[in-house]
């Protein structure tokens, strides 16, 4: 069974009130404008292209993902949207579009010098782009999926499974700032209360670990995890009543053509 395809849509929304609230602020900073077609990047379940129809009630609104059984929860939930399965580092339709958002999706993609400044292109004028990225590259729980992934005897299997670092705030900024007429880049600590340390672990289930896990067979996946469960437990200590404070921190940008 391949974990990355099958399992992602379930593992994902186990968290899905939580991996939602980032994408309702950001949609909420769109500035308010006359919307008639938004794509959603790396739409996964739906939940995020949710949001953006609500908020655009009157446009025509489709998402894009690479995994199809994201793409067809998404379809389930939002039946009367177009969504399609394809992979958004590939992603060539030239628009134009009055929003492309792109929410917890971007990390994935490489080569953000050229990308970045080639979605604002395939903006209508006073289109948005839309971004947020997870930042926590160096947080406990990034840093330690490296080090068990390099100390494990699966190292050789999952040695190019890490992505690179994203560049930081004003980096994005001196990007961006050429070809837009107005930039906002913001970053946001969302601090998660989770049930305990297993908990972390299954919400990175979700995202991070994917890459990892997806090319581990069952006992390797197994014991990849519980050496990161067994220092996540150490990294994040429990409060008195056992809740385990996931700190996760996010970068925001809307930029307008």
């Amino acid at each position: 069974m391949n974990w990355s395809t099958e399992e992602s849509a379930r593992q994902y929304v186990k968290f899905e009130r939580e991996r939602t609230r980032p994408v309702r602020d950001l949609v909420a900073a769109i500035p308010e404008r006359e919307v008639r077609i938004a794509i959603d990047l790396g739409c996964g379940p739906g939940n995020s292209t949710e949001v953006l129809a609500e908020r655009f009630k009157d446009a025509r609104v489709g998402g894009v993902d690479s995994a199809p059984d994201m793409i067809e929860s998404a379809r389930k939930r939002m039946p009367s949207h177009t969504f399609t399965v394809a992979d958004i580092a590939q992603w060539d339709d030239p628009g134009p579009y009055d929003v492309i958002l792109a929410n917890a999706s971007l990390q994935w993609v490489p080569d953000h010098e050229t990308l970045y400044p080639s979605l604002i292109n395939r903006l209508s004028l006073g289109g948005c782009l839309a971004v947020q990225t997870p930042d926590n590259w160096d947080e406990p729980a990034h840093r330690l999926i490296r080090q068990v992934a390099d100390e494990g005897p699966w190292a050789s299997k999952v040695s190019n499974a890490n992505r690179k670092p994203r560049a930081p705030a004003d980096w994005y900024y001196a990007l961006l700032k050429p070809h837009c007429a107005e930039l906002d880049v913001w970053r946001t600590f969302y601090y998660h209360p989770l049930e305990n340390a297993a908990a972390v672990v299954e919400w990175f289930k979700g995202s991070a670990l994917r890459p990892y896990l997806a090319k581990l067979d069952e006992d390797e996946k197994a014991g990849f995890l519980a050496r990161y469960e067994a220092e996540i437990t150490k990294a994040y200590p429990a409060l008195p009543d056992g809740t385990v404070l996931l700190p996760f921190p996010r970068l925001f940008i809307v930029a307008t053509r």
